[in-house]
């Protein structure tokens, strides 16, 4: 038995079981009215939601630079100009949310226009997770393996000297989440699984994404949708994402 350290009480088991489930019940996020406005006009907003703690959240809502600024914003990297954000219990506070957010298969932030090796950027993930002062040698098979085995499942590793830029889609998908996921924190967020052209590739990454959701929450968009099952925690339609009209045009393109 502990003393609870402002009221000097004994603090019981079931105080601290109390206390556990407050938190595991608290979202992870809550947005409210959010949005962002650039110098040369509006992006997107107001925005309301809530994003509960484990699984997948399926945000639904039209693509385009929207979405993407709002991903950015629910991973902390990206300030809201209006309304009001809370993520792991603290509000208004980027730094605490980039702290505990990482985010993958968004081009604007892990986009490659160059030709490179999946071991240089293994390397190169590798050295910006160790501390400043660790000497980091190029990485190897193993460590490929360590950390994309969690994301790739039972589907092939890239070799360590393909080009990422030629990778299958499926592929680099899962990789660009795997080498962005290099600390596994509380929150991935992951650019819509609608990116990606096929059908059946968006459906085997939205099934990874359910696997990681059991450690983590994950975020991710998908401009129709998907069904609700098992490991999925909720799906969420989002306005005010981009101009209407743009939206509906969009809209019936995917579902022709």
């Amino acid at each position: 038995m502990e003393l609870d350290r402002e009221s000097n009480e004994p603090t019981t088991q079931l105080d601290v079981s109390r206390a556990t489930a407050r938190h595991e019940e608290e979202p992870v996020l809550r947005a409210e009215g959010i949005g962002v406005d650039a110098s040369w006009g509006h992006i997107y907003g107001p925005v309301d939601l809530t994003v509960r703690r484990g699984g997948v959240t399926v945000l639904v809502g039209s693509g385009g630079r929207g979405r993407t600024a709002l991903l950015l914003t629910l991973a902390g990297r990206m300030k809201p100009t209006t309304g009001t954000l809370t993520g792991f219990g603290k509000t208004k506070d980027a730094q605490h949310l980039f702290s505990n957010a990482t985010i993958a298969h968004v081009n604007e932030v892990d986009g490659i226009g160059q030709t490179i090796r999946v071991s240089d950027i293994v390397t190169e993930q590798i050295r910006w997770a160790a501390p400043w002062y660790a000497w980091v040698p190029p990485a190897t098979e193993e460590d490929l393996e360590r950390i994309c085995r969690p994301v790739f499942g039972d589907y092939s590793l890239p070799t360590m000297d393909a080009m990422v830029e030629e990778l299958p889609e499926f592929t680099n998908a899962l990789f660009r989440i795997a080498v962005a996921n290099i600390r596994k924190p509380p929150l991935l967020v992951v650019g819509g699984i609608d990116n990606l052209t096929s059908v059946a590739a968006a459906s085997k990454l939205l099934d990874r994404l359910i696997v990681l959701g059991k450690d983590q929450t994950v975020i991710t968009a998908d401009v129709n949708g998907v069904a609700l099952k098992e490991g999925i925690t909720e799906v969420i339609e989002v306005h005010n994402l981009t101009d209407h009209q743009f939206a509906v045009l969009e809209h019936e393109a995917f579902v022709r």
